[in-house]
Order: structure tokens, then sequence, then C-alpha cells
């Protein structure tokens, strides 16, 4: 499949000082910039933040591309929503919102862009960990993280194939010359991740217990 690497910007190796930032304070900056995008209410203070958080992405050494490339699989929602919002409640208020928005995924690309995977993935753990006293799993919970962030990009990645496979035949405007071949996909690729989860021991909680309990 191409495109992949749709919504998500790989890890960059680097040493830059947002690389060296400690994982808490990417994590807050990625929560504080969430919380601000329904604080914020003028639409010049959300192109400052715009503007600091791709400053801060570019200094990472990741690059244009891949600012754009993290950016540019939202564009066509961004587009409607802004000339919703505009029709709706004026200018000002459709650009704070879509500024908000974009605002949100370069801070979530800042973090993906500067953290190696594992790094990551340990960070949600710890986070998880003081859950554990209410029947949470941090070490599940870590694996969904990293299978969603697996899964996002490569159905985006089916849809993209599936879509130009569809137009170089003449049915890009037919439903189900689209949904259909991307569901299929999506089903082998879930089915897939299912058996090697399982090869892997890694079933549902309480199946060991049961396949005991049964063989007893």
């Amino acid at each position: 499949m191409s495109g992949h690497d749709f919504l998500l910007v790989n890890y960059v190796p680097g040493t830059s000082p947002v690389h060296r930032a400690p994982l808490w304070l990417k994590f807050l900056v990625v929560v504080g910039c969430g919380m601000a995008s329904f604080l914020v209410v003028d639409w010049a203070v959300a192109a400052a933040a715009l503007v600091l958080m791709c400053a801060l992405f570019l200094s990472s050494g990741a690059g244009v591309r891949r600012l754009f490339k993290a950016v540019r699989p939202i564009l066509p929602v961004l587009l409607a929503v802004g000339l919703f919002q505009w029709w709706q409640l004026g200018g000002p208020v459709a650009a704070r919102i879509v500024l908000n928005i974009l605002v949100c995924v370069v801070a979530a690309s800042i973090l993906t862009a500067t953290t190696p995977m594992q790094r990551l993935l340990d960070g949600v753990v710890s986070l998880a960990v003081p859950f554990r006293r209410f029947g949470a799993d941090p070490e599940r919970f870590a694996l969904t993280i990293a299978i969603m962030l697996r899964s996002i990009p490569f159905i985006a990645g089916a849809y993209s194939d599936v879509r130009d496979s569809a137009r170089a035949r003449g049915l890009e405007r037919n439903p189900r010359a689209l949904v259909l071949p991307v569901f299929i996909t999506t089903v082998a690729y879930a089915r897939q991740t299912g058996d090697a989860l399982a090869a892997r021991g890694l079933g549902e909680p309480g199946t060991d217990d049961d396949d005991g309990q049964a063989s007893s």
C-alpha cells in the first residue's frame, strides 16, 4: 500500500532541544494545545500559537516536507469546516477553529517526530500505572495504542490506493467500488493482527485460565 505514512509523522532521529525535552513536557504541550483549543477565542492568538508550534517542529530538523505531510490529509476537512463556520458564524470564528485544529495536529506531530515509538509507549505505560488499582493493564493499554497508531495510517493508505484504482477505471463516483475493497482489506488486516497477537500469547484477559479450567 502506498500512503501508509498518512496522518502521522514518523520519528526523525536528532539531538535538537525538542528531541532532548522530557517526555512529560511533550505530553503536556499536546494536552495544553488540546485544552487551549476550547479556551482561545481570538484567531490572532491561535495563529501565533500555530506559528510557535511550526517553529518548534522545524527546529527539530523534521523539515517542511514532513510538516506538510502531517497536515495534508486533513486539509479538505478543514476547508469544509472553515467554509461552514464562516457561513454560520463569520470569518474570525472560522479562522480560529481551523487554526486551533492545526495547532493540535502540529503539536501531536512534534511528539511523534521527536520521540521514538518505544519511548512513547513506555511513557503511556507509566501514565497508566496509577489506574492499575482499578483493574487497568498498562501494558495492554500501550499495546492498544501501538496497534491504533499503526492501523490508522494503514487504513488511510488502503483508501488512497483503492480511490486511485477506482479513478483509473472511471469508478470514482461508485461508492461500492470504494467502500467494499477498503472494508475487505481492513478486515483482512485486523485478522492478521489478531492472529499475530494470538501467536504471541496476547489474547483476551482470562483466556489462559479458561483454557486451563476447560482441560481439567
